[in-house]
């Protein structure tokens, strides 16, 4: 997001200040700088310093706006018990490429720190028809600046509060093994270690067999793909299915025809066991979440399995 990438520039501005103003300070016979006097190189660090101390005050304001907007959806979609899988990892890994084959959302892709700096999120579907929802989330480097950390929360907190986390790292670089840990040391800051985690292996057209095979070793848990051919795209979906949480409440109902909407529901959040049309309505059986067994309840029937 901007906010980390203006807190990103002011400290640099920091580091640049100390030799600007040795530069201008201290010059007899110079016009527009006496003694004690400032040049026009420091006026400018100190006004482009005033411009990004604004800046990063309003995006702070918005900010809070935006909080209490993901606050509010985040709760509908624990409401309606739809499982979040969050992608991450460091930076130029191929997050945003992998979403893009994963759900076809046209998120940039840009080979920069900050690329992506708002979370972008997709609703998709199992293969057997169960919602869940990606997002996208910024690139970590190593050694993330405190303030860097606390500028992303918002954004990293996408993936504290998923289901999954699809760690996506780079398998042509030339040290994985040290992206993995700067990754989950932000998990750690983050308060993430408890989500479940599948590495994903990316860019294996462009890897080192052997440091895939070195990756796939010291991580049992992990697939390996590339985003850019779409090779091991498949096995990236399965893999995320195998690792959503399942609705774990059997039911049994005749649902009137009238009341079509709780089974479009079974079949969007739950997995249905069977489904059969009679005279009376639809007699389903399924495994679905507490809240739609809540909804289901007044049509519940003795299960004839």
């Amino acid at each position: 997001m901007e906010l980390a990438q203006l807190e990103y520039m002011r400290q640099r501005l920091r580091g640049w200040g100390g030799n600007l103003s040795r530069q201008a300070g201290g010059r007899v016979g110079v016009q527009g700088g006496g003694i004690g006097g400032r040049g026009p190189g420091e006026t400018k660090l100190e006004t482009d310093r005033r411009r990004i101390t604004t800046r990063m005050a309003k995006l702070r304001r918005d900010l809070e706006h935006m909080q209490t907007s993901r606050v509010t959806k985040r709760a509908e979609r624990v409401r309606r018990q739809i499982p979040a899988v969050a992608i991450a990892g460091y930076t130029n890994a191929g997050k945003s490429s992998l979403l893009n084959r994963l759900t076809g959302a046209g998120v940039l892709v840009e080979d920069a720190l900050f690329a992506t700096l708002d979370p972008t999120t997709r609703r998709t579907t199992t293969t057997d028809g169960r919602v869940y929802t990606l997002s996208d989330t910024v690139g970590f480097v190593r050694h993330l600046p405190h303030q860097l950390v606390e500028a992303f929360r918002s954004t990293l907190e996408e993936v504290a509060d998923a289901d999954l986390v699809v760690h996506v790292v780079d398998g042509s670089n030339s040290d994985p093994e040290g992206q993995i840990a700067a990754v989950r040391e932000v998990f750690g800051e983050i308060g993430a270690t408890h989500v479940p985690e599948l590495i994903v292996v990316n860019k294996s057209d462009a890897a080192d067999p052997l440091v895939v095979a070195r990756l796939l070793s010291r991580e049992p848990h992990a697939v390996v793909a590339s985003a850019r051919t779409g090779d091991g795209i498949d096995g990236v979906l399965a893999a995320i299915e195998a690792d959503l949480p399942r609705p774990s409440v059997e039911v049994n109902a005749l649902v009137p025809y009238g009341r079509g909407d709780l089974v479009s529901k079974v079949h969007e959040h739950g997995e249905v066991l069977s489904l059969e049309h009679t005279g009376e309505g639809t007699r389903v059986s399924a495994l679905v979440n507490a809240g739609l067994a809540g909804e289901l309840a007044p049509y519940a029937v003795t299960s004839t399995r």
